[in-house]
């Protein structure tokens, strides 16, 4: 019975932070997509940009000239490519808002600029990303068990891509 008293004193003392713990900011809030690390689609795709092809062989001699591009024609490229940010657009599981870059009136990328911190929504944006360039448009299908982040992705897409024209 002395032992009693101090064991059920310390389990309480211990287990109190315990009960009054809660996270901090840092484990709530939104995923920037722009700070995340690169998926494998996108690992690939650098490195098939970076890597040069080599073949056994030397080029063969077709006779036409090789087609060059000037500085210029490089930089009316690069302006013709337009990024547009739509607006924050709030969910029920949080606020979600989109870029798109655009290369004359096709779409040629998406990325979430903010999202909820959530397992379905980091599921569900390379599949909103994937169909909206598939679509090109914001008219995509919702993904299942994310259907909030999907709506607000749609919304704040149709906005950039409205605010493009």
């Amino acid at each position: 019975m002395k032992r009693a008293i101090p064991v059920l004193a310390l389990s309480v003392a211990g287990l109190v932070p315990v009960w009054i713990y809660s996270p901090g900011a840092a484990h709530e809030g939104e995923i920037n997509e722009v700070a995340a690390a690169p998926t494998q689609e996108q690992q690939q795709t650098t490195t098939q940009q970076t890597v040069p092809k080599t073949t056994g062989s030397a080029p063969k001699a077709t006779g036409a000239a090789p087609k060059t591009t000037t500085p210029q024609q490089q930089t009316q490229q690069q302006a013709q490519n337009r990024t547009v940010p739509g607006p924050a657009v709030n969910t029920s599981e949080g606020t979600v808002q989109v870029q798109v870059t655009l290369q004359g009136t096709k779409i040629i990328d998406v990325k979430a600029l903010r999202a909820p911190n959530s397992d379905p929504t980091r599921m569900a944006l390379p599949l909103l990303r994937q169909s909206a360039l598939k679509a090109q448009s914001a008219d995509i299908d919702t993904v299942s068990g994310a259907t909030a982040t999907s709506e607000g992705y749609q919304k704040s897409l149709q906005a950039a891509l409205d605010g493009a024209k």
